[in-house]
């Protein structure tokens, strides 16, 4: 899995860019804001995700985590892959999608091409529980612990040690509520504490 490309943008199209890394050309695919904040020549750091089918092996980039951990996010619902989760956050950026979702705001979800009403309730019905409502302009900018980062790290790893998911996921947002500057093991070391021993 490649989590990163940084090097000197050598070439940007309308849905692509190409970032030369230790001199091997990497095409990435990007909704149009995150190109708008690229320039031919200059040396750019890209957050990816690989996504493999049968005929492909295809890098989709961003800018921020955020951005990347709703790719993902928007993938585990029934019809919707890549091509469409990328075109969503073309039209919705993140702050307004997570809005979109949290108040089930299907008319925004249906602005996007190729997303229907039935789609979009599918959408709003599946993730508006894995997405933080947005309060307001004092909003976090960041994503949902769980969604990605060091959180979804940590609630995997208790899965692992036994834990059920839900238990797992609500000790790791309680932990990085109280210090969302906290690392992983940080993280872990607490959610532990508070789930006590696996039943």
């Amino acid at each position: 899995m490649i989590a990163s490309v940084s090097g000197e943008v050598i070439d940007i199209a309308l849905d692509h860019v190409v970032v030369e890394c230790a001199g091997v050309g990497y095409r990435v695919q990007a909704t149009p804001p995150t190109l708008g904040t690229l320039s031919r020549g200059a040396t750019a750091r890209l957050l990816t995700t690989m996504v493999v089918r049968e005929d492909a092996m295809t890098l989709y980039g961003f800018t921020d985590p955020e951005a990347r951990d709703l790719f993902i996010l928007l993938q585990t619902v029934t019809g919707v892959g890549p091509r469409l989760a990328m075109a969503t956050l073309a039209v919705l950026e993140p702050q307004s999608l997570r809005r979109a979702l949290a108040d089930s705001d299907t008319k925004a979800l249906t602005a996007v091409p190729g997303i229907g009403k039935r789609v979009a309730e599918r959408l709003v019905v599946e993730l508006r529980d894995k997405v933080p409502a947005v309060a307001g302009p004092e909003a976090p900018s960041v994503a949902a612990p769980v969604v990605g980062g060091v959180g979804a790290q940590v609630a995997e790893a208790l899965v692992g040690l036994g834990f059920t998911e839900s238990a797992a996921q609500k000790a790791v947002t309680a932990v990085l509520a109280d210090d969302p500057d906290a690392d992983s093991a940080a993280v872990l070391r607490a959610s532990l504490g508070a789930l006590g021993p696996r039943r």
